[in-house]
């Protein structure tokens, strides 16, 4: 089926839904490079007109993927809840962005909403936001999830403690780690991503983030970034696993790629259940994502790499999640080419991850061929804190020593708290006062003193001290 608009006199024609969405986008280099872009801003203006305009129910009856040939469409397809969409299913694109914004939508009516949305339906609204609109409806839809912390609550902001190495080094691995706790990082999680995939290393790894867990005796949860079947296989020889991580996309074929399936993901997510670490009523598995990675698979079916990053959020959503993220800026300048496009995309995917349900977090960062720096990060992080993310990764100076990228630093989730008002989860602010770390207002405390008893204590693992 066609759609067309005129603007001024000309008519613009788009011939299917796919390329409606895809010349509806704002501009990024990816789509640019997939050859299904926009041909400039007058196009991009008619594509947009006439999306606001689409029924919503368009994308329940036209898939831009076959559930025949794809597994995350059939997914979508199943998973869909007619119940929960029938308060918006007599409104078009244009009108569910006004009825998102409406006082009206709070937290409550989202949260029953979410099951009748689909990756498709909520990518097309955001095409049609501005940033301030991605800011305001994402912020109305807090989505919490637990496991030793809380994390999510209104008014917070956890982070990620990565501390990557770029052979694995325990003590550096170690290091690192301390450094962030000391700046008060790592409520949502303490996440290595291991320079090799090996089960010795994945095991080593998650032994010494367990050790120095209950060493310090912190409230959060630590993973090791392998392969989830080396997790499989870990979780199978008794490692402490906490977190079963995985990075997905928003095809099957993509996720080939990636070398899974939902198949495997099941799996994985039985496994860690059956280990008895997370609560009954808490959460896990652990996702990552980023626009353009369907595209770098040659995975897209033509899609544009927006709304495949919000398909990838339906594998996401199967498995009930502790933590997704976006890792926004992490794939290149051929994907989001420079701030702009980087901001842009990261507020895009927080709102559409929120508003399928998900606990959205983002990895403010970009690449050092990116036409990007720290300014862009600091506008990015500020928005997002506006938009009530519910963690963002940090690494000490910014600069990952491992991945070869930039990301905020510690210092970056001073600032939230301190500015912002964005304090860390309660069961990590209560831990971080009792050792000393901050202060009764939640404070870092100032001077290079001596180190809090609990993290001396920790410093033992060290070479060349004392157990």
């Amino acid at each position: 089926m066609a759609y067309a608009t005129t603007i001024e006199g000309t008519c613009f024609t788009f011939p299917d839904l796919k390329s409606l969405m895809a010349k509806a986008t704002p501009e990024r280099s990816g789509d640019q490079l997939a050859g299904i872009a926009a041909e400039g801003p007058v196009e991009r203006l008619a594509a947009q007109i006439a999306l606001a305009d689409l029924p919503l129910k368009t994308f329940l009856e036209q898939e831009l993927i076959p559930s025949e040939e794809d597994e995350v469409s059939d997914l979508i397809a199943r998973r869909h809840d007619a119940e929960a969409f029938a308060p918006v299913s007599s409104l078009t694109v244009g009108a569910f962005r006004e009825w998102l914004l409406r006082t009206e939508a709070d937290g409550p009516v989202l949260a029953a909403l979410s099951p009748g949305l689909t990756p498709e339906l909520v990518a097309a609204v955001s095409k049609i936001c501005r940033l301030q609109d991605l800011v305001a409806i994402a912020a109305k839809r807090p989505v919490v999830t637990r496991f030793r912390s809380t994390i999510g609550l209104p008014g917070r902001l956890s982070t990620r403690n990565q501390p990557n190495h770029p052979t694995d080094s325990s003590e550096g691995i170690l290091v690192s780690a301390l450094d962030g706790l000391l700046m008060g990082s790592g409520d949502a999680v303490i996440g290595v991503n291991p320079a090799t995939d090996s089960l010795p290393d994945y095991i080593r790894i998650v032994e010494l983030l367990e050790t120095l867990r209950l060493r310090l005796n912190v409230p959060t949860q630590h993973c090791c970034l392998g392969h989830v079947t080396v997790a499989i296989e870990a979780m199978g020889r008794g490692a402490p696993v906490d977190l079963v991580f995985q990075s997905v996309a928003g095809s099957q074929k993509a996720n080939a790629g990636f070398g899974v399936d939902l198949t495997v993901l099941r799996e994985a997510a039985q496994a860690g259940r059956a280990l008895g670490r997370c609560p009954a009523d808490g959460q896990f598995m652990y996702f990552e994502t980023g626009q353009g990675s369907a595209l770098s698979a040659e995975a897209h079916w033509g899609v544009d790499q927006q709304t495949m990053e919000a398909r990838a959020y339906a594998v996401a959503r199967e498995f009930d999640p502790l933590l997704v993220n976006t890792v926004v800026g992490f794939i290149g300048p051929e994907y989001l080419y420079d701030g702009k496009q980087i901001i842009r995309a990261g507020l895009e995917d927080h709102f559409c991850g929120k508003l399928l349900g998900l606990p959205m977090g983002v990895d403010v960062c970009y690449t050092n061929h990116a036409d990007a720096d720290g300014e862009d990060m600091d506008a990015l992080l500020t928005l997002l804190c506006a938009a009530g993310v519910n963690f963002v990764i940090t690494v000490p100076g910014a600069d990952d020593v491992m991945l070869n990228y930039q990301s905020l630093s510690h210092h970056d989730a001073v600032f939230a708290r301190q500015t912002l008002g964005r304090a860390p989860a309660p069961e990590f602010e209560a831990w971080l006062r009792e050792v000393g770390v901050t202060d009764a207002r939640g404070l870092l405390r100032g001077g290079a003193g001596d180190l809090p008893g609990a993290f001396a204590e920790a410093s033992r693992l060290l070479p060349g001290k004392a157990a």
